[in-house]
């Protein structure tokens, strides 16, 4: 199948005649679908919107009230909030199109945008894809093919099997022959999944029948390769961007070596300390790659350099453009999505190689609903609060500090789509800048109603050797307790966390009586009040969530209308005095003088199921607290605590039970695996003991801390342990 866009005489017609042609062409149906959600979905509205271009968004029922819905011109639901029924339905997405004359379709990243057939259908209606053309997607989208291809263009590539034999006991041997530690990869796909390690044979079988559960339900292919796994390697890829005229560039390098389980959490632009002999060298394999398969649109080549020898080996290409391309823009002063909607429509790219330069330094962070502290577990919820740093852009490189997003205050993060809730940029004139303002910035950040991975990405942009650019893939996992580890919170912080939340239930009692009664509860309800000849204490107990250490706190009110706040318990054991405590109006910030130290926080008070969380942001720091909301109603036949409990840690579906009942296991043994945000989790039991209670079932939907099974102790251990 040719690749050509003349199909989008009208796309084309448009940027020929430049802006002074929007409302000549006003009244022509000319139109860009956007084939995504979220946060990409946006990002194409955006740059679409101020060209002038009119655009169509899809939307699965579950994102009916999303961002990038409210951005479209024209919007349409196409299916159920499953993926599969929605953004993967190809069907669908053509039917829109072609219902409203779309003339282009924008796949953004993930879902469709690498699928070949997809492509291909795009362009047998007459609509371009704003992309690859289909036979590049397929040449690169396989990844043995693709390192075949590069080999014979001479590109240098990891030694591994690539081959279209799948018989296990093959993999096996070519897994002996290539040696360990070795990496598993999914065939087709990205993102981390259908990607494992095993470092040794035993670990093999196990990390092959992963790695293909996961390519199947991931990408509807088991197939895998093997490599070589460089126990040191940086990850760098390039940026590169072809036009149908023949013309193609790279836009330098980003350094994606921060990641955790395949997945990249910090990128950065242009990588530090390489040379320019090496810039140039890894761009032009880049660009060579690209022409190997005819390669039209944006594209990224990413290679697995060695630091041990210096030497880089092409690993794979993503046909479209990367979750990460805004710290390209931010260092090219180029805006890529515009690029694509150029190329699409049959024009030059905007400059050529000779013009590029870099400006500057840039940093990614990408924002999870995650909890780093519990294994970097998905989480769910609603954002009860969504504040950008102050002077933050969205979809634009025009600014120091950039946050991309597709969500807002009071919009739910589930279970359905990718757990990423924004991406945080920041840019400067040197590396340092850059990372400074990406530390104020996540320090200025506020966000609350799930668990973020907030902290951990300040931890690893404050670590020495994230500072000092000692980079590998491995770095993550070096030095993850440091950057997990969960901290109790100072002294202050539970004193003024104990001061709001007793402020905060003052002034909802008082709100409550005045729509009543039209009368206030007076002084004896507040803080600062003045009492006669005694004192009062109040007693509250807090849970600080990310460390379950409990809090108790009693509060003193003096007759000089201080107050003493006694913080003891695990948390941290101290007596602070309190002066001056003044909650605003909207009950969203709280001052007080403790120990002659002048304080303000930030609140956001919220239930979360069967608990009031209470999230303090003081000093650049944000701390969760939770007590249990009272009730009135009781619950009967709960099950107790127990450490023989096993429970769903997230929301999920439930592919695999590995024990039955009866079943004798130890320790840490793997007993149910569930997919959740497109990946496998693995459930191990927390206890020796016997199997009692199976209420896992393959297929089954589960909720958070559903329980799963109950490890009972054998009769031994019991016996030994007093339990009979």
């Amino acid at each position: 199948m040719s690749y050509s866009l003349s199909r989008a005489p009208l796309l084309q017609a448009w940027f020929s005649s430049g802006q002074a042609g929007i409302q000549q062409l006003a009244s022509v149906s000319r139109k860009v679908l956007v084939a995504n959600r979220g946060e990409i979905a946006c990002r194409v509205l955006q740059t679409a919107k101020r060209l002038g271009i009119p655009t169509v968004a899809v939307y699965s029922k579950a994102d009916r009230a999303s961002l990038h819905v409210q951005h479209a011109n024209e919007a349409f639901c196409i299916g159920p909030p499953a993926a599969r029924d929605s953004y993967l339905r190809m069907d669908r997405i053509l039917e829109v199109a072609l219902r409203t004359g779309s003339e282009a379709v924008h796949p953004g990243y993930g879902f469709l945008s690498e699928n070949t057939t997809f492509a291909g259908l795009c362009e047998d209606n007459g609509i371009a894809f704003i992309g690859p053309p289909a036979s590049a997607i397929a040449a690169m989208g396989n990844k043995s093919e693709a390192k075949a291809l590069m080999a014979a263009a001479g590109v240098p590539v990891v030694p591994g099997y690539h081959g279209d034999d799948q018989d296990e006991s093959l993999l096996l041997e070519e897994g002996h022959r290539i040696g360990f530690p070795l990496l598993v990869k999914a065939v087709l796909g990205g993102g981390g999944k259908g990607m494992k390690l095993a470092n040794s044979a035993e670990e093999l079988p196990e990390a092959l029948s992963s790695a293909k559960r996961e390519a199947a339900a991931a990408f509807g292919d088991e197939r895998v390769l093997l490599e070589h796994y460089i126990t040191r390697p940086r990850h760098i890829e390039v940026q590169i961007f072809a036009d149908t005229l023949g013309n193609a560039v790279y836009l330098f390098e980003r350094d994606c070596s921060m990641q955790r389980r395949h997945q990249k959490v910090i990128e950065e632009a242009p990588a530090p300390g390489i040379s320019e002999d090496f810039r140039r060298s890894i761009g032009e394999a880049a660009v060579a790659a690209a022409r190997a398969v005819g390669y039209v649109n944006a594209g990224t080549v990413e290679f697995i350099v060695d630091t041990d020898t210096g030497d880089y080996h092409f690993m794979e290409m993503n046909t479209r453009l990367q979750v990460e391309h805004p710290v390209t823009e931010a260092i090219t002063g180029q805006d890529l999505v515009e690029w694509q909607l150029r190329v699409a429509a049959g024009q030059r790219l905007p400059i050529l190689q000779h013009q590029l330069k870099i400006l500057g330094h840039a940093f990614e962070a990408r924002l999870y609903a995650e909890s780093p502290e519990r294994g970097f577990l998905p989480g769910t919820g609603t954002l009860q609060r969504w504040h950008v740093p102050p002077g933050a852009v969205s979809f634009n490189h025009h600014g120091a500090v950039r946050v991309d997003s597709g969500v807002r205050a009071g919009d739910q993060v589930g279970v359905h789509y990718d757990p990423m809730i924004a991406k945080l940029i920041t840019k400067g004139p040197d590396r340092q800048t850059a990372l400074d303002n990406l530390h104020t910035a996540l320090s200025q950040l506020q966000v609350s109603g799930l668990p973020t991975n907030v902290r951990f990405l300040k931890r690893l942009a404050m670590h020495p050797s994230f500072v000092a650019a000692e980079l590998d893939t491995s770095f993550i996992a070096k030095h993850l307790d440091s950057l997990t580890e969960a901290v109790p919170p100072p002294v202050k912080v539970v004193a003024m966390a104990a001061i709001a939340r007793h402020l905060l239930t003052v002034q909802a009692a008082e709100r409550e009586a005045a729509g009543k009664s039209g009368s206030q509860l007076g002084a004896w309800a507040v803080l600062d009040s003045f009492r006669l000849n005694h004192e009062v204490t109040s007693a509250d107990s807090m849970t600080h969530t990310a460390t379950s250490a409990a809090c108790p706190v009693h509060l003193t009110f003096h007759r000089d209308r201080s107050v003493s706040v006694k913080v003891s318990g695990e948390c941290t054991q101290d007596v602070v005095v309190a002066k001056m405590c003044k909650l605003s109006t909207d009950g969203t910030q709280v001052e007080a003088e403790i120990d002659g130290e002048r304080l303000t926080a930030d609140l956001s008070l919220h239930d979360a199921g069967d608990e009031q969380v209470l999230t303090v942001w003081m000093e650049g720091e944000a701390y969760a607290f939770s007590k249990p909301v009272p009730r009135k109603w009781a619950r009967s036949g709960a099950i107790q605590s127990s450490a023989g409990l096993v429970t769903s840690p997230m929301p999920g579906k439930i592919i695999k039970v590995l024990v039955g009942d009866g079943d004798e296991v130890e320790e840490g043994a793997a007993l149910v695996v569930l997919e959740a945000m497109k990946m496998e989790h693995t459930v191990r039991a927390p206890r020796p003991g016997t199997v009692a209670e199976l209420a896992a079932l393959p297929g089954a939907q589960v909720a958070d801390g559903a329980v799963l099974a109950v490890i009972a102790p054998s009769q031994q251990q019991a016996a030994a342990a007093g339990e009979m």
